[in-house]
């Protein structure tokens, strides 16, 4: 019998001994499996159910769970099936990181009663890493002394895997001066040694590129490589050499000391200290040259130390060594022969007689700003001297006698472009070699207001909003004038006008210093939409010069006006009272909301919604043009009065918006119902169900409609317009439910403009939409409706007249 099976209680101490007995017998026993790393998720592993001897059927029951002793959950047990299976990929390298065996121990817990199995779970290791180096490149280092054999140590390869699967050995590229021998360490490790099979010459390949590339025993093999670089080290194996070995070099007398004579270059192939030169005389160079010329030991540069003449010694002759700085030191040498000649050792003179320094930008051209002239104490061509100034400058020299110039304008001047010259005066022997001789003079020029203010450009847009606060900064202007002093300070005004029978000073100023704009006003996008006027900037230099810029005053609309519903009209307040009959089909149109918004484009777009509504499922509202629509049939579990409150918004932002409550009624007797609100007049398909009188009737009345609209419209035409301060003309409004709508009057100024008309007839109500011109503002008024009318009277048109109000206001009947 298993000690772990349930015993009868006997008090509470021989409970505690007999769990605490069964945790040590299940602890006692260990289950081994092994499987290898990197098995998918999911993968089941062993049937503990049936290796442990456990009844499936009490797994979930008895709460089985396993815990993986100090590691994460990789593994867990299907308490359906009693499967062990993988829940998370392993990685045998990160769990075990320096040991070649990896275990997890994982603990399965039992209740009722409390059993516990230690399972140990052996993760066998897979080649799954390729060996890698620590560095991406091995420098190495070798004398090119080094002889043919020697070895040199390399960095190993690291292999995170363990047995057949690391490191196994080495292989390096192809050289003919480099083989490579695998070593093993003693943990079995593998790492190569580099051998020297063939003597370097650092000056042949100073660098040699090499792979070596680590291979593992895995199945397949992973490898990695590194890059080997090989430095060459220098040993001083070579001579100095000079360029030539003879040199003959000519020199002319009089030659400034410090002069350049020959810059010597000998070379040698070695580097550093085996490389670097040291110049020096040899023991057979006199004394006499060596004190008239100086040999720089570093650079080899051989310059002039004393003064030469043709006539006191014209040749010289001199022997130069070149040096390495290496332990044994190395030398060549060379022979240098220098040839004095003669030359034309007198300069040119140049003497300014008259110069003006400072001039207007304004002289007219040919005027003389200078006076010089030249001389040289040489003869023959030696002595002839020529004069000049550099190019590309807006004057000339003008001989006016022998030997003297007179220096002229030539070209207009711009003190803008050039403020000042710099002229240099070159007089040149015509010797051989000519000698020459320089002068420089500074000619400044004095400003003249001859540039315009000039405003970036000539027409500037300003968007102002709105609303905006009086005194508020809405620009800066600012013209550029390129004189000086005076000539350049601005002073910037505002072009006195009227708009719309006001002075332009009242709506805007200007600060005349710096050209920052300001509105005096707060504007209203409704009212005043853009203004044009001009400002000016003016120097103030003598004569004053000036210009402008013209600036228009764009207003942009806000969002300030909020909604109007203008339909369905309201007798009190925001409720509308609405009867339908309970026959009514699916898709009739049960009302139509109509609001207006004076502000313009996007803020004064309209969508609609619902806000409340009784049924959500029994009616529709298009958010575009406020259409009311059933959704279906009404049937008899629906209230007989039905609540929708609507919500108009526009598009501004943020968005205002107005509301209106509809409240409808379902009847049982048949009563008018609003017809599809459309853009055009709608057709009637039944008059098949009237009787010829009612047809005979509707025909008399329409023809007479026709005839009373014709004559209005003659009669209309004739009479002269109505004065503006004539009131506006009043229709009534009939609604369905012979309701009398209170009179009210909607005043709008905005982009969108209609004229809404609103007939009775015998399938509700008919709107047509006109366009009105933009710019236009809208009156919308209703009277009472005449409690004479009768039912007959279905065909007859009552119209929600607009206002249009362009130059003149005009009503119409």
């Amino acid at each position: 019998m298993d000690p772990c099976k349930a015993v009868p209680p006997r008090g509470r101490y021989v409970s505690i001994f007999i769990v605490l007995f069964c945790a040590w017998h299940t602890a006692s026993a260990v289950t081994h499996y092994t499987i290898p790393e990197e098995m998918k998720e999911g993968s089941v592993v062993a049937n503990l159910a049936a290796d442990l001897h456990l009844d499936v059927k009490t797994l979930s029951r008895r709460k089985m769970r396993l815990d993986i002793i100090a590691n994460k959950k990789y593994l867990d047990v299907n308490k359906e099936t009693g499967e062990l299976f993988i829940v998370e990929k392993i990685d045998r390298e990160l769990i075990c990181t320096t040991k070649s065996s990896c275990y997890l121990k994982l603990e399965v817990t039992l209740e009722n009663p409390l059993r516990i199995f230690n399972i140990e779970l052996e993760i066998l290791d897979m080649n799954d890493n390729a060996p890698q180096f620590r560095r991406d490149a091995i420098h190495l280092d070798i004398s090119e002394s080094a002889s043919a054999g020697e070895r040199f140590s390399l960095s190993n390869a690291i292999d995170p895997d363990v047995g057949n699967n690391s490191v196994k050995t080495y292989r390096l590229s192809e050289s003919e001066h480099f083989n490579i021998e695998v070593q093993t360490g003693r943990d079995g490790s593998k790492f190569a040694d580099i051998i020297l099979k063939k003597a370097l010459d650092r000056e042949k390949q100073a660098v040699h590129n090499l792979i070596l590339t680590a291979v593992d025993g895995g199945t397949p093999t992973r490898s990695g490589t590194v890059r080997v670089v090989v430095h060459v080290l220098d040993t001083n194996d070579n001579t100095p050499i000079f360029d030539e070995n003879e040199y003959h070099i000519k020199v002319m007398e009089n030659s400034p000391i410090g002069t350049l004579v020959i810059h010597l270059n000998a070379t040698d192939l070695d580097e550093d200290l085996n490389s670097e030169i040291v110049y020096s005389y040899s023991l057979y160079t006199s004394e006499k040259t060596q004190d008239t010329f100086h040999l720089n030991p570093s650079t080899g540069e051989l310059t002039v130390k004393g003064m030469l003449n043709y006539e006191d010694f014209r040749i010289y002759e001199m022997e130069i060594i070149a040096t390495d700085k290496g332990l044994n030191a190395l030398s060549g040498n060379c022979k240098i022969k220098i040839l004095v000649e003669d030359m034309n050792d007198n300069h040119p003179e140049i003497s300014i007689k008259s110069f003006q320094s400072t001039i207007k930008e304004d002289i007219e051209v040919g005027a003389v700003i200078a006076v010089v002239s030249v001389s040289d104490k040489d003869s023959g061509d030696n002595g002839v001297v020529d004069i000049g100034i550099p190019r590309n400058m807006p004057f000339k020299l003008k001989e006016s006698s022998d030997n003297y110039f007179q220096l002229v304008v030539s070209e207009p001047l711009d003190r803008e472009k050039v403020p000042e010259y710099e002229i240099t005066f070159t007089v040149t022997d015509r010797g051989s070699p000519p000698l020459s001789d320089n002068e420089t003079m500074t000619l400044e020029l004095l400003d003249v207001n001859d540039n315009v203010p000039k405003f970036p450009q000539s027409f500037c847009t300003i968007r102002v909003m709105e609303n905006n606060a009086p005194g508020a900064l809405i620009s800066s202007l600012t013209a550029y004038d390129p004189d000086l002093h005076e000539n350049q300070y601005l002073v910037y005004f505002i072009l006195e006008k009227e708009i719309a029978n006001t002075s332009i000073s009242m709506l805007f100023s200007i600060n005349p210093e710096n050209g920052n704009l300001y509105a005096m006003k707060t504007f209203d996008y409704e009212i005043e939409k853009e203004f044009l006027f001009h400002i000016e900037a003016r120097d103030s230099g003598v004569p004053p010069l000036s210009s402008n810029v013209t600036v228009h005053i764009i207003i942009v609309d806000q969002n300030d006006n909020t909604p109007v519903i203008v339909s369905p009209w309201r007798a009190h307040g925001s409720v509308v009272e609405e009867k339908i009959p309970r026959s009514t089909d699916k898709g009739s149109l049960v009302s139509k909301v109509i609001a207006i918004d004076t502000d313009s484009v996007l803020n004064s777009r309209i969508t609609y919604q619902f806000l409340q509504v009784t049924d959500a499922t029994l009616f529709s509202l298009d958010q575009y043009n406020g259409e009311i629509r059933t959704m279906r049939m009404f049937s008899y579990r629906d209230q007989r009065h039905q609540r929708m409150v609507v919500v108009a918004k526009d598009n501004g932002e943020p968005a205002l918006s107005a509301t209106v409550t509809i409240k409808l009624s379902t009847v049982e007797t048949a009563v008018k119902t609003h017809s599809d609100m459309t853009e055009v007049p709608l057709g009637y398909d039944i008059f098949s169900d009237l009787n010829l009188y009612l047809v005979i009737g509707l025909g008399s009345v329409s023809f007479l409609l026709l005839i009373t609209i014709l004559v209005t419209i003659v009669i209309k035409c004739q009479k002269p317009k109505t004065s503006k301060a004539a009131p506006p003309c009043r229709n009534s409004v009939l609604s369905e439910r012979n309701s009398t709508i209170a009179d009210s009057t909607l005043v709008s100024n905005d982009a969108y403009w209609y004229s809404l008309f609103l007939a009775e007839t015998r399938k509700g109500k008919l709107v047509v939409r006109q366009p009105a011109p933009k710019g236009s503002r809208y009156i919308v008024s209703s009277l009472p409706r005449s409690t004479g009318l009768t039912e007959t009277s279905d065909s007859a048109a009552s119209t929600l007249q607009v206002r249009l109000d362009l130059n003149e206001e005009y009503y119409f009947l």
